[in-house]
């Protein structure tokens, strides 16, 4: 038995990248009522860990969600003001010349890179490891709570929501690369 889902509003994101599934939710969900459904459609894949991320941060519940070749369908509930909670950002940031500093000095500098593979296929750090943000929660016993990590995404908003979550996994020396890969101006390789 198939349900279809009631939506109160539908929000087309498609085409879009990060950040901007994650504005235009907030700024939808701010003209919505407590109790009603927001759909966003989105084609980034990166929407997925985005959307839930910024739910979970916020209070609203992420209700599900459902793809239909190549769109994804998100589902959040506006919750009433005593559920939500104001939006916190990550206080540990690097700019990325900083970063760039770093790499040139050749410490031991760990970059984690937590976009989607594609992403992370078509131009990457030198070194950096990919760990996409949707996979972050699974993977991190491959990662070492005492090591140093310079957390990039392509703007700063998905690596904000993972340094977050890793600092609450008890990793103590996490840093959120600013602006990201979107104002890199450092080496790159590519597969």
């Amino acid at each position: 038995m198939t349900v279809d889902i009631h939506s109160n509003r539908v929000l087309v994101c498609e085409g879009l990248a990060c950040p901007m599934p994650v504005v235009k939710t907030k700024k939808a969900m701010e003209e919505m009522q407590a109790g009603e459904v927001l759909e966003v459609r989105a084609t980034d894949k990166g929407s997925v860990a985005d959307l839930q991320s910024w739910a979970g941060r916020t209070g609203h519940q992420y209700v599900g969600i459902k793809e239909d070749q190549g769109v994804y369908r998100h589902f959040i509930r506006k919750s009433n003001e005593q559920e939500t909670k104001p939006e916190v950002k990550y206080p540990h940031v690097i700019s990325s010349e900083q970063l760039q500093e770093k790499l040139a000095s050749g410490g031991d500098v760990q970059v984690l890179d937590v976009r989607e593979p594609a992403e992370f296929a078509f131009g990457r750090i030198p070194g950096a490891v990919s760990v996409p943000a949707g996979e972050l929660e699974r993977r991190l016993d491959q990662l070492n709570p005492n090591q140093e990590y310079y957390v990039i995404c392509r703007s700063g908003s998905r690596s904000d929501a993972a340094c977050q979550k890793l600092t609450e996994r008890g990793f103590a020396h996490v840093y959120n690369v600013v602006p990201g890969m979107s104002g890199w101006q450092g080496a790159t390789e590519r597969d």
